[in-house]
C-alpha cells in the first residue's frame, strides 16, 4: 500500500525542515492575511500545503497511465502506474494465462518500466482477494483514514514548531518576519517606526508616572496614516519591544509600556532574599502532621499550594508574613493569595493595592517570575508589621483594586525571637527579646532582625561559602530549642528561622528536620534535640 510521507512519523520527526518553497509559502500566506498569526496557524496552513503538494504529486503521477490493480486485466501496449511502487510507470509488453490453482483463473502480464531496463510480471485479473486490490486512483487522492492537518500538528507540533521557528529566526529571509506578541507578520508592513516616535513615548510615560497603553502612547505618536490601525499599533509594540528602555507589564488586563529605569528594584530583579532554594528530598518521610503543617503555610514554591488555590468569588483570605517578605516589602502569590491579583500572562502586572487602616494607595507590581507582589514597604514600615503577622487580602468592586490589611490590636511590647548575624561563624543566632507588636501573629513564626544589612551580608556569605540547608537547618533547631524552658520548638518557628538567611518551602526543611537524628519528633508538629 502507498504510504504517504506526510502520514509517517519519520519525515516529520526526522526529515522536515522549512525550505525556501515554503517560506514563499508563509510569506504569502501573511501578505494575503494583512494581519499577524500565531505559530500554530502558520503550521497549520503549512502542513495543508504539505498536503496538497502530496496530493498533486499523485494525481499528476495517476494521469500518467491506468492504476495497476491485480483484479484488473490490462492490453499489450497500455500503460500502468504502480502506487506502492513510488509510482513507478511501465508499458504491458506481454499478457500470458497463470498458473496456480489456488487463484483459478488469472494471467500474467509482463511490464517494461519506462527506465527502459526492467522487466517484471505481475498477476492480472485476479479472481482471489489481495490488498493491493483495496484503493484504486481516487481512494489515494482521498483517503479517509488519513490524519488531517490539526491531527498530525497534535502529534508532532514540537518538531514542527522547531523547524518553522529556526527559519524565521534565524534563517536566510529572517529580517523578512517579525514577531509581536506571540505572532508573526512581514516587517514589510510595519509602519516606520524612528527614534523620534521612542523618545515621544518616553517622554509621554515618565510624565505619567504610570505604565501606558499603546493605543495611549499612539494619540501622540503620529505614525504613517496610510497604514492600518492595527498595524499601526502592531508596528509601536514590536518597536517598544526591541527597545530596552521600555519594558511590557499588564495594567488593567491589557498589554501597557513602562520605563525600566524607573520600576522599583524588586521589579527588575528578583532579590536574593526571595529566591527559592529547591532541592530533592524525599517526601515520603514527611509526617501527616507535617504535611499538615505545610498546607497551613501555603508556601508560594511549595507542593501543597499548587493545588489549593482559592476560587476567585471568595471575597478575602488571610495568610502568615515570613522574614524574606517582610524585608522586602512583598507578599506571596500562593495558592490563598493568586486569584486575588491579574492572571499571569507572562512578565508583569501593576495593581493598586489600598491600605485597610488608613485608605492609603500603593502601586503594587505582581512579578509572576518571583511569586510575589511588591509595592508594600512603606505600608508595612508604617504600621510596624512584624514577620510572623496575620495579612489580609479583600476584593474590592473595582478590577485590579486590593485591600491590603492587617489584624489590629492594642500596641505592646511583646516577647519574640531576634536574629542575629554571627559574620565571623557564618552562623544565625537566636535570642528572646521584646518588640513593638500592635497587630495580631502567629506566636510560633514571629522573628525580628537586629541588623537586617548584616543578615544579608550573611545570607550572601552562607551562599558563596556552598552552606548547604541541611547545615542550616541543623545549626538553627538547638537556637530555637533554648528559647523554650520545655526544649522543644515548632516545625513552623524552624521553617520561619531558616527563611532568614535561606529562602526554601517547608517541605525540603521538614525533611532534613525528621531525618537528623540530632532531633526527636515529639508529634504535633514539636521537635526536640535527641
Amino acid at each position: 500500500m502507498l504510504q504517504r510521507q506526510t502520514q509517517t512519523a519519520a519525515f516529520w520527526r526526522d526529515q522536515f525542515e522549512v525550505t525556501p518553497s515554503d517560506l514563499d509559502f508563509l510569506y504569502n500566506l501573511l501578505l494575503d492575511a494583512q494581519s499577524p498569526m500565531r505559530l500554530a496557524e502558520l503550521a497549520g496552513a503549512l502542513i495543508q500545503e504539505y498536503m496538497r503538494r502530496e496530493n498533486a504529486k499523485i494525481a499528476a503521477e495517476l494521469a500518467k497511465g491506468a492504476v495497476y490493480l491485480p483484479q484488473a486485466r490490462f492490453r499489450v501496449g497500455q500503460t500502468l502506474v504502480f502506487p506502492a511502487l513510488d509510482f513507478a510507470a511501465g508499458e504491458v509488453i506481454g499478457v500470458r494465462p497463470g498458473q496456480n490453482p489456488e487463484h483459478g483463473d488469472f494471467e500474467v502480464i509482463r511490464v517494461r518500466f519506462n527506465d527502459g531496463s526492467t522487466v517484471r510480471e505481475f498477476a492480472a485479473g485476479l479472481q482471489t482477494p489481495h490488498r493491493l486490490n483495496q484503493s484504486n486512483g481516487a481512494q489515494l487522492l482521498h483517503d479517509a483514514g488519513q490524519l488531517s492537518a490539526a491531527e498530525i500538528y497534535a502529534l508532532y507540533q514540537d518538531e514542527i514548531d522547531e523547524s518553522i521557528l529556526y527559519a524565521l529566526e534565524e534563517g536566510e529571509r529572517h529580517d523578512q518576519f517579525v514577531q509581536v506578541d506571540g505572532a508573526w507578520l512581514l516587517a514589510d508592513l510595519l509602519a516606520e517606526v524612528h527614534v523620534g516616535h521612542l523618545n515621544i513615548a518616553e517622554a509621554l510615560i515618565e510624565m505619567a508616572g504610570m505604565p501606558m497603553t499603546t493605543a495611549e502612547l499612539l494619540r501622540e505618536v503620529e505614525l504613517d496614516a496610510n497604514v492600518s490601525s492595527q498595524l499601526q499599533r502592531i508596528s509601536l509594540e514590536h518597536a517598544l519591544a526591541s527597545d530596552a528602555r521600555f519594558d511590557r507589564v499588564m495594567r488593567d488586563n491589557e498589554p501597557a509600556w513602562f520605563l525600566r529605569r524607573l520600576e522599583p528594584a524588586e521589579v527588575v530583579k528578583i532579590p536574593a532574599g526571595l529566591r527559592p532554594t529547591q532541592e530533592r528530598y524525599n517526601r515520603a518521610l514527611l509526617s501527616v502532621d507535617l504535611l499538615q503543617t505545610e498546607w497551613e503555610l501555603d508556601d508560594e514554591w511549595g507542593e501543597s499550594t499548587l493545588s489549593s488555590e482559592l476560587p476567585s468569588v471568595v471575597p478575602n483570605t488571610s495568610f502568615t508574613l515570613i522574614y524574606p517578605h517582610r524585608r522586602n516589602g512583598t507578599i506571596p502569590l500562593s495558592g490563598r493569595t493568586r486569584t486575588f491579583f491579574p492572571p499571569n500572562r507572562g512578565g508583569k502586572a501593576t495593581v493598586t493595592l489600598i491600605d485597610g487602616r488608613w485608605g492609603n494607595r500603593y502601586t503594587g507590581w505582581v512579578v509572576y517570575e518571583g511569586r510575589y507582589v511588591t509595592g508594600l514597604g512603606k505600608w508595612m514600615d508604617d504600621h510596624a508589621i512584624p514577620a510572623g503577622a496575620y495579612i489580609t487580602l479583600e476584593r474590592t468592586a473595582t478590577p485590579n483594586e486590593i485591600v491590603v490589611d492587617f489584624r489590629t490590636r492594642r500596641p505592646k511590647r511583646e516577647w519574640a525571637r531576634v536574629a542575629t548575624a554571627d559574620l565571623d561563624h557564618l552562623r544565625l543566632t537566636l535570642e528572646m527579646n521584646k518588640i513593638q507588636v500592635a497587630c495580631e501573629y502567629d506566636e510560633t513564626m514571629i522573628v525580628a532582625d537586629a541588623d537586617p544589612a548584616a543578615i544579608d551580608q550573611l545570607r550572601e556569605q552562607m551562599n558563596a561559602a556552598g552552606i548547604e540547608l541541611a547545615q542550616i537547618v541543623d545549626q538553627i533547631v538547638p537556637e530555637l530549642t533554648k528559647l523554650n524552658p520545655q526544649g522543644t520548638v515548632h516545625a513552623k518557628s524552624v521553617y520561619s528561622a531558616v527563611n532568614i538567611v535561606r529562602r526554601c518551602p517547608p517541605g525540603p526543611i521538614f525533611y532534613h528536620l525528621i531525618s537528623n537524628r540530632r532531633f526527636r519528633d515529639m508529634g504535633g508538629g514539636l521537635f526536640a534535640l535527641a
